[in-house]
Order: structure tokens, then sequence, then C-alpha cells
């Protein structure tokens, strides 16, 4: 292991990691020595500024990720005898969403080098489910590294079917689509989608600890959301069914009266984590432009070490905030398997991950659907490797992250 100028080993650097200063620590010591820890004004704050952020009408702040795309199948109404278009390079959250209200997930295929589900991949899944006999009603692409599917091709495809469109932007906070008529639209303004799912992990752009959330432009999607959110409860008098049990004697609402028309969950994000992220979201413009020098570093760091290893692809229609460095490499031909290159690495202090296993390849999507073929999705699982990514990192971590690399590799280092 190289040791740094004092001759102690030099820091470990995990794949993503959050970045956090003293204005954070402060946003969460206020709310903890005010009134309210759980649901109050913290929280509709940080919904107010994601409103500002994304453009989007609707913002509904919630427990996490998973949550986030649970609530947009419920405030859909998906359910037995339907489908959603689901890319295989995702994390389970995105299929499992659609299998926790009882429909069926139609996989679609990726392009190999970006992992991003495209209008013809998405199409094909839709034909497939058709033949099925299944009833679509949502398409879902995965922001996929921080990079945007082709939300204009998308969004076509699911205006001539009819489809509603939940975009899993999970990766991809900050990041922004370029329409084909050359305005720049933040994700999660809904520009092309019905409702759009944010994480607020501790490796994505900004945390929350643990949060998630969903914008829309649909006031009767978002009171659904808010609804599912807290247990099914409805609190607001023009929602009542029992006009009689929720007034009094003159006609006023009683205080106390609440209904639940059908069964909802705690998901609610608590003023706590919606301090952290609310104070996270003033500098998502300087962790975005960190990521995107970082990346740039990795393109350039890289280059020498084609055809092995090729950064992440690049496409042309949006302008991303990076969350991942997915870097591609060939590792049969460099005669190395990838566990012993991710060994090697972390014995330099390096960590990596894998971003993913194909959904489809799962023991449960596997028993459900048999094996299905989606060359362009196992080819990409086949060759990702995600290194180190995160505001914090120096310019010189990358430089020593490339050296490791193509040690592990059997290249030589990169000048």
């Amino acid at each position: 292991m190289t040791s740094s100028a004092s001759g102690s080993p030099p820091p470990f650097l995990p794949y993503g990691r959050q970045d956090i200063d003293q204005a954070d620590i402060d946003a969460v010591t206020a709310v903890l020595r005010g009134d309210w820890l759980t649901q109050g004004p913290a929280v509709e704050a940080f919904e107010r500024a994601l409103c500002e952020r994304t453009g989007a009408a609707h913002a509904v702040a919630c427990a996490n990720g998973t949550a986030a795309l649970h609530l947009a199948t419920l405030a859909l109404g998906l359910g037995p005898g339907d489908a959603m278009v689901v890319p295989a390079v995702t994390f389970l959250a995105t299929a499992n969403a659609a299998r926790y209200v009882g429909a069926e997930v139609a996989f679609a295929d990726v392009d190999p080098d970006t992992g991003l589900m495209g209008p013809e991949q998405a199409a094909a899944a839709l034909e497939r489910a058709t033949r099925a006999g299944w009833r679509v009603r949502a398409l879902a692409p995965v922001h996929f590294a921080g990079q945007t599917a082709d939300m204009a091709g998308l969004g076509a495809l699911a205006g001539r079917h009819g489809l509603a469109v939940i975009e899993d932007a999970c990766h991809a906070i900050g990041s922004l689509d370029l329409a084909p008529d050359g305005r720049a639209l933040p994700v999660g303004g809904g520009a092309f989608g019905t409702l759009t799912a944010f994480s607020f992990h501790p490796v994505k752009t900004i945390a929350a600890g643990e949060g998630g959330a969903v914008t829309t432009n649909d006031g009767d999607l978002a009171a659904r959301l808010r609804r599912f959110r807290n247990h099914g409860m409805e609190r607001d008098p023009a929602g009542f069914e029992d006009r009689e049990a929720a007034v009094d004697e003159h006609g006023s609402a009683n205080p106390w009266y609440y209904e639940m028309a059908e069964p909802g969950f705690n998901y609610r994000l608590t003023d706590l984590q919606s301090a952290l992220a609310l104070s996270q979201l003033t500098r998502l413009d300087a962790f975005v432009e960190r990521r995107r020098r970082l990346m740039d570093l990795y393109a350039e760091r890289l280059a020498p070490l084609a055809p092995l290893v090729r950064p992440a692809a690049r496409v042309p229609w949006c302008r991303p905030a990076w969350h991942l460095c997915a870097a591609r490499i060939d590792f049969a031909a460099a005669g190395r398997t990838r566990a012993r290159v991710m060994a090697d690495l972390r014995a330099q202090g390096i960590g990596t991950q894998v971003h993913y296993i194909p959904v489809h390849r799962q023991p449960y999507w596997r028993r459900r659907y048999g094996d299905l073929a989606l060359p362009g999705a196992d080819a990409h699982y086949a060759r990702t490797l995600s290194l180190p990514l995160f505001p914090a990192m120096a310019d010189a971590d990358v430089d020593r992250v490339t050296a490791a690399l193509a040690a592990a590799l059997g290249l030589p280092a990169p000048a």
C-alpha cells in the first residue's frame, strides 16, 4: 500500500460518500433544539425548495427512494393485471415497486455502454408484455449514474400508448435534460414524466441520512402520494365520506377527525432528515460541479488504458450530475477476474462496487418469468466497475485510483 508523505497509509477511498459540513450540522442541531422532530416545518421547507429546484408543482418527501417508487405506483393505482416496463439495469427497488402493488414487470434491455433503456428497448419490452396478455400502464425509465434516459423519446412512446411515466431519478438530482428545442430542463420538473422519484441516501449527490421524494405536476396525484405516505389518512374535510361523524352540531369540522378510505404506509420523512437534506440542497450546484470535474479527470486519466478500460460512455441529450463513475473494463481481455481486481484495489485502500447485477437475473424474477435474453444488460454488467466518486476527493485521488487500477489489470501506469 502506498504511504502518504507522513508515512501513514493514505485514507481509504470508498466508491461514494456523503459530504457533511458545519452548516449541515447546525441545521440538524436547530431542529433538535426546536419543537418538531418528526414531520413538521422542515419537511414542508424541504418540499418547497425541491419544487423550486426542479420546477415541479408538487414535491412529497418520504422515507427513502424505495418508498418514493412505491408511492408512485400506489398513486397511479397500479395493481394486479397491470404491468410496468423497467430496465434490467437498476437497483432492485425499481422492479419491486411494481410487485408491491401486485403489478407485473416487463423487463427491458439497455444500451450496453450506458446502462440506459432507450425507446427501442422499451418498445420491445412493451410488445413482449402485450403478447403475454399484460395491460402495460407505465414506463419506469432509470437515470443511471447521473445520466438521464432519452426522455423525449420515451415520453413520445408513452404518449402513443397512453402510458404514465415514473422516472427513477434516484441517481439524478441536479441533472439536466437537454430538450430537442435546446432548453435545459431539470430532472424532476415533469417535462416528460408523470412522477419522478428521488433518493437522498448518503452515497447520493445530496444526503438526508435516508430519504426520498416524489415530484409531480398533478395535484390529484400529489394528494394521493401524501395520503399513502401517512397510513392512508385523510384529514381534509372535503375528502370525508362520513359527513355526520366529521362535523359537530353546528356544522364545523371536528378537529380530531380523520378517515382512511384505503390502507397506506408510514413513509414519512422526519424534520431531522429534512433539515439535513435542505442544507445539502443549498450546496447541490457545488457538489455537481465537483463531480463533473472529477469525471473529466477520470476520462483523461483512463484514456491511456484503452481499449481494456474506458470511462463511462456519455449521451448527448443530458448534462449529468454524476452519481457514479461506472468504468467499462474488459476483464477477460486483461486476464483478470473482476473479483481479483476489486480485491487488489481494496488492498490499496480503494473501494469499488458493481452497479448492478441485472434484475432479471435475480432468483425471484427467474422463477417468475424464466430466463430472459437481454444481452445489452448482461454485457453492461460483465464490464462495469464503479470507481470512487465523491466531492471531497482531491484531483490527486483520481491519479491514485487510475494508477492502482492499471496495476491491478497488469497494465503500465498511465503517464
